[in-house]
């Protein structure tokens, strides 16, 4: 369930340094090492599909963000994807419906854009099946996916309609393309 008091906002409404604490209060200063961090190297998070979440002091209490990705093929091609995460709710607020609220607004906004026309991405993350999966992710389309970095094969999670287009094995990283960084 939601969390009907939230407030989501673009996160480019908020200062890049307010949302640079968050993500340290909730993984650490230590979080830029971890795999996520090097498959979505050199890229901007997705604008459209990244929100904050404000309690009701106006408080930043959540975040998530979307990177462009690829999944690039044994022939070297890149296949788009879009990385979701992190998801990152302060600890003593966890358990209110903020992730949710956050994965909602994200998971809505991208079936808009489809709608209007976008093509489906497949989405990807790093994360626990459990919570994860009432949404749809899971490792099912996963086990030939490698990662730059250490990961554990079950926590690598994908949803969507393009999963059934995408190359069973191959190595994600940024989505470079022209006009990406």
């Amino acid at each position: 369930m939601a969390n009907e008091a939230a407030t989501l906002i673009p996160l480019s409404a908020v200062d890049p340094e307010m949302i640079e604490q968050l993500l340290d209060r909730v993984f650490g200063e230590d979080r830029h090492a971890r795999t996520a961090y090097r498959i979505r190297a050199g890229m901007s998070w997705l604008d459209a599909l990244s929100f904050a979440a404000l309690d009701e002091d106006d408080m930043l209490v959540g975040t998530i963000q979307c990177w462009p990705v690829a999944l690039i093929d044994g022939e070297g091609r890149p296949v788009p994807l879009v990385m979701v995460g992190p998801v990152a709710v302060i600890r003593e607020r966890q358990g209110e419906g903020f992730g949710v609220g956050l994965m909602a607004a994200m998971l809505d906004t991208e079936a808009r854009l489809v709608a209007d026309g976008q093509p489906p991405l497949a989405q990807v993350l790093i994360g626990d099946a459990e919570y994860y999966g009432r949404w749809g992710f899971s490792a099912a389309a996963t086990g030939g996916w490698r990662c730059p970095g250490p990961f554990e094969s079950h926590r690598l999670l994908a949803r969507g309609s393009a999963l059934a287009a995408m190359p069973s094995e191959g190595m994600l990283g940024p989505w470079m393309v022209e006009g990406n960084p």
